[in-house]
């Protein structure tokens, strides 16, 4: 499935696998399943199912399996299927020969609710859906039964037989199991498991207009796959009983087990697949895979790595019970992970230029400057400098305050790997008082970065040459929401908390020339500025972009300590 380490720490889920091997339990087979719908994206809430399924088969040398539970063709398309399984194998993922979809047991779903006809165990409805949601009754009042609940075996059947020949419309008779209309579980007051839906299918087509429902179907593609552990998120808690009253009244050679546990819950966003959907088809972000979308395909378009994923979900756990993950988690995940990995570059992103007046305009050297402070093995690299160089315009002040160790009037700052520079004049636009250029002056003995004469230089600014920089344009992503629970008010639409910075565009940006040949699988560090990889979606011939991934310190932290 993967090459890469299992997960060491025992949670519950563990722990019950672990107590089942010891026992035999299945003769000592683990069988797990990540069943996604193909009606959208994986988003981050997945990546932990992913990890939990994949990770406990790999961890006790079993399978998991990928099964896509395709049965409702009204939402679902292949393209999604494709993203799926590409995401999967992002993270490292494989499950082998083990691809299935539930529509590959259409007919045997079709069978099985055949011999619950046959045993009284299910009736064709003529209710409408509305009417179905009235006779269920309450969590405090018992459902009322249907007019069609004791319709005759013979009679089911002829009916069941003509909604799968198409001959009824959309909605107007479904099939519902025959269970107990009194129960305190709604979930088990007679369940439709077969609904009417005249769809194309993506896989096949038009050769059914019924399709079996989520429960009955989970249910019996586990244990036709032989699944021994049925991961599921906690709200399918309540629907274990009709998990196990599908299995248990069928008599299935195989009942696998369902275990529940605590779902995803992050600030600062949304984990509601159809909500997600809403902010594609509205164009508050650009598709399922903007960066600022906390799906699977865009995290790696941001510079997320699959190991960041994977450690974030090992570093969160599992729980029984829901609690709401600070965004920090993830990103400290890819902040601890590209800072040990990723290659340091330079990069100015509002740029103001300097022309150091005593360097002389012709010449040019190269300087050599390490790739990563802490790790020679990553080596050095040659960068260009030359008389007219750009800094950031947040490295300069006209008039600075005592603690402000960058350049300003009078000041002498360091040059990362190559002079201390004095700022000698403010050059500014006659009309508009803009700063325009900075001109300076060098100490041509202090190459390198260090005063010959020991005198102390407290700041440090990153540069790009004038004449050797890349032109750039650099995208700046931000959370997406500005509040820690966009859906904690029910009364207010979730857009409304939509966070209107949450991208800022830099055109004009210079980055190091060594850059040119960056790809989308590099993540590097623009020095004091954050880590960011290459967008080779927006990216063209000469004008390459690049996606912040995160920034070098959690900013919000400091925001919510203001408060």
């Amino acid at each position: 499935m993967t090459t890469q380490e299992p997960t060491k720490s025992k949670d519950f889920i563990r722990a019950i696998i672990a107590d089942d091997l010891k026992n035999n339990k299945n003769d000592g087979r683990v069988i797990t399943r990540f069943p996604p719908e193909p009606n959208g994206f994986l988003h981050i809430g997945h990546a932990k199912s992913i990890c939990l399924n994949f990770g406990v088969a790999l961890e006790n040398k079993g399978v998991c399996h990928m099964r896509f539970d395709d049965t409702n063709p009204s939402k679902e398309e292949a393209s999604y299927v494709e993203a799926i399984t590409k995401d999967v194998r992002w993270l490292g993922f494989d499950w082998g020969d083990n691809l299935f979809f539930a529509s590959d047991y259409f007919d045997k779903l079709y069978d099985y609710a055949v011999q619950l006809i046959k045993m009284g165990m299910a009736y064709v409805c003529n209710l409408s859906a509305d009417e179905i949601r009235e006779h269920r009754g309450t969590l405090t009042e018992p459902g009322k039964e249907s007019p069609f609940r004791n319709r005759s075996v013979e009679e089911n059947l002829d009916l069941f037989t003509r909604m799968k020949n198409g001959e009824f419309a959309d909605g107007s008779h479904v099939l519902r199991a025959r269970i107990d209309m009194t129960s305190g579980n709604i979930n088990m007051r007679d369940p439709v498991i077969y609904r009417i839906l005249h769809e194309n299918h993506h896989r096949t087509g038009d050769s059914w207009c019924i399709y079996p429902m989520y429960d009955y179907t989970h249910s019996l593609s586990d244990a036709i796959e032989n699944i021994t552990h049925s991961l599921c998120t906690l709200e399918f808690e309540d629907h274990r009983p009709l998990y196990d009253w599908v299995l248990d009244t069928l008599q299935t050679p195989s009942h696998p087990q369902q275990i529940e546990f605590a779902r995803l819950n992050l600030t600062y966003t949304v984990m509601s697949k159809r909500k997600l959907l809403q902010l594609v088809n509205d164009n508050h972000v650009s598709g399922w895979d903007d960066p600022r979308m906390l799906t699977i395909s865009g995290l790696r378009r941001r510079g997320y790595t699959p190991a960041s994923i994977r450690n974030f979900c090992d570093t969160i756990g599992l729980a029984k019970r829901e609690s709401r993950i600070d965004m920090g988690v993830l990103e400290n995940a890819i902040r601890n992970d590209l800072n040990d990995s990723a290659p340091r570059r330079m990069a100015v992103l509002r740029p103001i230029k300097v022309i150091i007046t005593n360097y002389p305009e012709d010449q040019e050297e190269m300087l050599e400057i390490a790739n990563h402070p802490k790790n020679p093995d990553m080596g050095t690299r040659q960068i260009s400098f030359c008389r007219e160089i750009y800094i950031e315009q947040d490295d300069f002040l006209e008039e600075a305050p005592k603690k402000f160790f960058r350049l300003s009037p009078g000041r002498e700052v360091r040059l990362r790997a190559a002079y201390l520079i004095t700022c000698d004049e403010v050059i500014k636009d006659e009309k508009t008082g803009e700063i325009t250029e900075l001109r300076c002056s060098y100490d041509p003995a202090s190459r390198g970065g260090s005063a010959p004469d020991g005198r102390k230089v407290k700041g440090t600014l990153h540069w790009v040459s004038a004449r050797h920089g890349l032109a750039a344009e650099v995208r700046l992503y931000d959370r997406l929401f500005n509040v820690e629970n966009p859906d904690g008010d029910k009364n207010t639409e979730f857009k409304t908390h939509l966070n209107t910075a949450s991208l800022d565009i830099l055109t004009g940006c210079c980055i190091e020339p060594s850059l040119a040949d960056a790809t989308s699988d590099d993540r590097v560090q623009f020095e004091r500025l954050g880590f960011f990889c290459l967008d080779d979606k927006e990216s063209r011939t000469g004008r390459p972009v690049f996606n912040r991934t995160v920034t070098l310190r959690d900013s919000w932290e400091k925001v919510k300590g203001k408060k």
